[in-house]
Parts: structure tokens; sequence; C-alpha cells
């Protein structure tokens, strides 16, 4: 049991031998979907007290920066979440390298060259493949300090609304009229519960930073607009024991992160409808007031790990309501769809280029399907846990999708959110493909004719539409 009343802490300067949680980080607190998403039971890899980690094995020439490090804890002052700290801890988490041994470095001119040249080889691909044109206006090769960098603003915009809410409940557990006279107490927890967010999402993302090979590894947009981006170190480390050229390994994760990019850059409503559908989750929070008002109200001073204990134990546990469930379903459904569109892209695009694309495409399946990482930090920061079966399932009905409608057809579905798949769909792909299939001959007659003016001919057949002049075009290049 450890000492402190929180359960959160810093990562310690070096990584102890034979820690393996520190790998496993982001998923040890994840409990999907209804579950704890911030893990408050405390971090993996021996960093669950925070008091320890500072004071613990600190020489006494060290106290004074470590009280000031927990006054500025207990100062801050900003939103639900202490980002300073969160980016700090990550960096940290960064700078002690991963498990094996590896540790982070500077990306040298010529793998940023490397990079560049596979990403423009890549679209190039994707060119022949889907009708999105190319979404990377650039191609960057970052190193894991420049990911955490770079993605930090978009980990705020997805764990903010989460945090926001159970912060509030954190505030509000003591009854009205006592609220006044407990101003400091409040404003002491809402500072350590920002600092607890801070130090979760810090040591999540900082471990997420050592095995990502991309900007959209997790399905969402977590880099800056434009900006095709691989990590060479964690690319390396990918391809390591796969038996592939590492040109072939660096070219298919080209392959993946530029289809993405077309995508995000394409579909002007996917990021607000996907990071809208976690702020739905979060709307949906309903922590359990009456755990904290017991364990705040029958807390003893003299027993800080009575808190310690309560937060074990589910005190700020969502709720499963019908709200999170429903939010977390149009979630986890459009990630599905994104990552499938890619996953048939993508294979479509390198399956007679790379002799390894079988190859390279199971192994990132299977990454997924053993819960890889960022299935294990969504599971840990929003409660969600992506299912694996439904990328598969989504990839087979782009697939299906491309032979019966062709590549605009397929990916003319993008246009709008009401267009998609749904989950039952997804249950049966080759049913949405038939009716879809059927549907779409009506839709193109309607389209062409609102794009030349006016009614065609009577004798116009749905089938001279442009989707199947489309078809039959996409068939010839075959």
């Amino acid at each position: 049991m450890s000492d402190s009343p929180f359960g959160f802490g810093l990562p310690p300067e070096e990584p102890e031998d034979g820690d393996e949680g520190k790998k496993k980080g982001p998923a040890e607190g994840g409990q999907g979907a209804g579950g704890n998403p911030f893990g408050f039971g405390g971090m993996p890899g021996g960093g669950d007290n925070p008091f320890a980690a500072m004071f613990g094995s600190l020489n006494p020439s060290d106290l004074g920066a470590a009280f000031q490090q927990l006054g500025q804890m207990l100062s801050y002052e900003g939103g639900p979440v202490n980002w300073d700290m969160a980016k700090q801890i990550a960096r940290q988490t960064v700078s002690q390298g991963t498990p094996d041994g590896t540790k982070d470095a500077s990306v040298g001119p010529a793998e940023r060259a490397a990079v560049e040249e596979a990403v423009r080889l890549a679209d190039l691909w994707l060119d022949g493949v889907t009708s999105l044109p190319s979404g990377a206006g650039t191609a960057v090769a970052w190193s894991r300090a420049e990911w955490v960098e770079a993605t930090l603003p978009a980990w705020q915009q997805l764990v903010d609304p989460v945090a926001e809410q159970v912060g509030a409940a954190m505030g509000n557990v003591l009854p009205e009229e006592m609220q006044a006279m407990a101003g400091p107490l409040i404003g002491m927890m809402r500072s350590m519960g920002g600092a607890m967010f801070g130090q979760q999402i810090g040591q999540a993302v900082g471990a997420l930073a050592g095995e990502v090979v991309g900007s959209t590894d997790v399905g969402l947009p977590l880099g800056p607009a434009g900006k095709a981006a691989l990590l060479p170190l964690n690319v390396a480390a990918f391809g390591k024991d796969l038996s592939v050229p590492q040109d072939e390994v660096r070219l298919y994760l080209a392959l993946r992160e530029a289809a993405h990019q077309r995508l995000f850059a394409h579909v002007p409503w996917l990021r607000s409808h996907l990071f809208g559908a976690v702020e739905g989750y979060a709307r949906g929070i309903k922590v359990d007031t009456g755990k904290l008002e017991d364990a705040v109200g029958g807390l003893d001073p003299s027993n800080p790990e009575q808190l310690q204990e309560a937060l074990q134990q589910g005190m700020f546990q969502p709720e499963d309501t019908p709200e999170q469930k429903a939010a977390l379903a149009r979630l986890e459904t459009a990630l599905a769809l994104v990552e499938g569109w890619v996953d048939a892209v993508v294979h479509e695009a390198a399956k007679s280029r790379l002799t390894s694309a079988d190859a390279l495409r199971e192994t990132l399946r299977r990454r997924r399907a053993s819960g890889g990482p960022a299935e294990q930090t969504f599971a840990t920061l929003i409660g969600l846990e992506l299912r694996p079966r439904r990328l598969r399932d989504a990839s087979r009905l782009w697939a299906s999708l491309t032979d019966a409608r062709g590549v605009d057809g397929r990916d003319g579905l993008w246009e709008h959110p009401d267009m998609l798949p749904t989950a039952s769909d997804l249950d049966d792909p080759d049913g949405f493909v038939h009716r879809e299939h059927l549907d779409f001959s009506e839709l193109d007659k309607m389209l062409g004719e609102a794009a030349g003016g006016g009614k065609r001919d009577q004798g116009d057949e749905p089938e001279q539409g442009p989707g199947k002049r489309e078809q039959g075009e996409d068939d010839s290049d075959k």
C-alpha cells in the first residue's frame, strides 16, 4: 500500500531493473467502457506515490526543490488538468527510455530524408486507390519528445471534457452550506485533482511516445493538420524482429500515415465528429457523489491511507449510463470505420508492390487485437477500449464497397456522417453493400440531375449515372 493519500506520482529519475510496468503504463488503470477513465488507484512502474517519489530517494540538498514542486502542485489554479505537469512528466518518461533500454534521440538528416521520401512515394501509390487527394502538405520525422510536444494540444481537447466532469464532482462533494467555509479545502482538492490528472496523462502520453510510429496511431489526428509524421526510432523498433527490410517497413507505415492524412484533410466534419463523441461521453459521466461524501466525511486526518483506499475502491468510477454507452458506441464505430478504410486502402496500394504487405498488415492487426498502446491509452484516459473485431469487419466492408461501387462510390460515403455504415452494418457488411448499391443508383440519378440543372430525359437509365460510369472506368484500369 502506498503512503500517498492521492495515489499519483512523478516518475523516478531512472527506471528500475526489471520494471516492465512502465511499458504497460497506460493500460493499468483502464477499465473499458464505464470504467475508471483515469485509473486513480495508482500508476504502474512503482510511481504510485508522489511524495515518496519526491522525498523518498532525495538527498537533503534536494529537499528545497521538492518542496518547491509540491508548492507548485498545490498552487495550481488552471483548468481541470495541470497540463504543465503533464508535459513535464511526459518528457521525463520519454527521457527514461523504453524498458528495452532504447533512449530517445534527435532525428538526423538521413532519417528525415528517408521519411520524406517514404511519404512522397506513399502518396503517389495512394493516388491510384482513393479519390481523396493528398492531405500531407509536409512530411516530418519526429523524436519521441517532439511527438509529445506536437500532440499535447489534441490530448488536451480529448481529456479536458472528461476531467472537467470528474473535477466538478470533487469540488461539489461537500454540502452547499459548508462549501463557503471550506473554500481553501475545496481549492486544494481541485489543485490536487488537476495535478493528479496531469500526472496520469503525462505518464500515459510519455509511455505511448515510446511505442507509436506516427501521428495517427490511435485513429485520431493528434498532430498538426497537414503534417504526415513518422518516428524513425519507433519505426525501427517496430520492424526489428519482423525479418522485413527496414525500407519496406517504413514505406508501409508511411502509407498508413498518409492515408489517415487524406481522410482527415478532406472529410471536414470527421475530426469534430470524433472529438464530439468524446465530449458526449464526458457529459454522460455520473460520478458516485455518495461514495465521495462518505469518504470525505469519514476521513481521519491522521490516517491519509483512507483516501487512497477509497480511490482504489472506485470512488470516482463513473456510472454506466445510457448516454455514455451511446457516445462510446458512436466513437468506437467511427474509429473502426476510419481504421478499416485505412487498412483496406493501404492493402490495395501495397499488395502488388511490397512483398511483405500481407505480413505487415497482419502484424498491425495482431498488435491491435492484443491490446496495443493506443487502445491501452484510450482505456486509461477516457474509458474507451477499441474493439479489434470491429476494425476487421470495417476493413472487409470497405473492400466490398470498392468491388461493388468503385473507388469514387466507396469514398463518397464520407461526404456526410449519415451516409456511413452503423455498428449494426458492421455485423452484416455484405447486407450493407448490397442495400447501398441498390439505393445509390437513385442517388446517382438525383445528383446527376442536380449537376445538370434539371431533369434528365426519361429514357436515361440509372446505370448511366456518374457512379456507374466511374466504376466502369475504375474496372478498366485494373
